[in-house]
């Protein structure tokens, strides 16, 4: 994969996805996501290359860049979540699709979606705060947005909000589960001891399992 037209093409392949020029400057050709419109691939000629810029998370970054000489810190961009893939030949077809679905997924993957998968990993026996579901659906900065997810969940069944609790290992208030006892009564449940509306972090907090998010 050398030229503009197979990175596009292969771009464009994925669901909901458009092309644009946003620059005023055919040399910048970007594929979007439809709705969010937020760009997954940045394709643009460089000292005789085409290059492209992919997003990446942060296990990723370093690895590709350590893989192949020609995957650098993103050009132009943040190079704290960008890499740029210079197309000299050096670099698998594979490799350069594998960096483009997974650019791909990351900018299509919400923070809701990511905020409730982090709560699914929630082992049963242990409590998580708010805190650390951020950091766990990773970013720790969105704390706030993780209570607003879970007074909306969807699921209920399958996505434990019960087991997430304040810094301070405090429960929620009755109006989040339809009754003053009802998040205490599903945490006895799962073996978890709940005393005068609060959970002892030391001793159930999330830390005490092996899981990992991103």
């Amino acid at each position: 994969m050398t030229t503009r037209e197979e990175v596009l093409a292969y771009g464009l392949s994925f669901p909901d996805t458009y092309q644009e020029a946003p620059f005023h400057d055919q040399n910048w050709q970007l594929v979007r996501v439809k709705g969010s419109k937020k760009a997954f691939l940045w394709t643009y000629e460089r000292n005789g290359y085409i290059n492209l810029n992919v997003k990446a998370d942060s296990e990723s970054l370093d690895f590709w860049r350590q893989a192949f000489e020609s995957v650098i810190p993103g050009w132009h961009q943040n190079k704290e979540h960008w890499n740029t893939i210079i197309l000299d030949g050096s670099v698998p077809d594979d490799a350069v699709k594998q960096m483009i679905a997974e650019s791909y997924d990351i900018v299509t993957y919400s923070p809701t979606k990511r905020i409730y998968d982090a709560v699914k990993k929630i082992p049963k026996g242990c409590v998580a705060t708010y805190g650390q579901v951020a950091e766990l659906a990773g970013d720790r900065k969105m704390a706030r947005a993780v209570g607003n997810a879970l007074h909306k969940n969807p699921d209920p069944d399958n996505i434990p909000c019960y087991r997430v609790v304040n810094s301070k290992g405090e429960l929620a208030g009755a109006f989040a589960f339809g009754g003053a006892d009802v998040q205490a009564e599903r945490l006895r449940a799962d073996g978890i001891e709940v005393e005068n509306g609060r959970v002892d972090l030391k001793k159930y907090g999330v830390e005490n399992a092996n899981i990992k998010m991103m």
